[in-house]
């Protein structure tokens, strides 16, 4: 199975064209909602959808109202953490996309996963549910 992500707007236009560049399939958020759409609207999206969801935002986690469209519409989402350039998150997330796969594949959804920048001596980052918690 072919997964697609979407890209939150957070992640701006760099990170989805370098996850293309690579061969990924993307949707933008841009490409499909208004800049001030609400974060409940692309969620639903991309469960109703089957998308894997990418964002930034590490506050949805404690936002109730996104929390709950989260598990209402049985998104898989992964928040890229750290501080670096997008283009640096973007590519750390092409060198993890087969963890990534693995990772989603065995996952039932709805959860968050938090992806890791990898450590100097990896090449991939790290990928870990971060809710529900285990």
């Amino acid at each position: 199975m072919t997964l697609v992500y979407f890209t939150d707007r957070d992640l701006g236009k760099q990170f989805p064209a370098i996850l293309s560049q690579a061969g990924l399939a993307v949707e933008r958020h841009a490409d499909l909602f208004p800049h001030d759409g609400s974060d409940e609207q692309w969620l639903e999206h991309c469960g109703r959808a089957g998308r894997v969801a990418i964002s930034h935002n590490r506050r949805i986690r404690y936002v109730p109202n996104e929390l709950a469209a989260v598990v209402r519409f049985k998104v898989s989402l992964i928040i890229v953490v750290g501080g670096a350039p997008t283009a640096d998150l973007a590519r750390n997330f092409v060198g993890s996309v087969s963890r990534i796969e693995n990772f989603v594949a065995t996952h039932e959804a709805p959860y968050i996963a938090k992806l890791y920048r990898p450590a100097p001596a990896e090449t991939a980052g790290r990928i870990e549910i971060w809710y529900p918690t285990p």
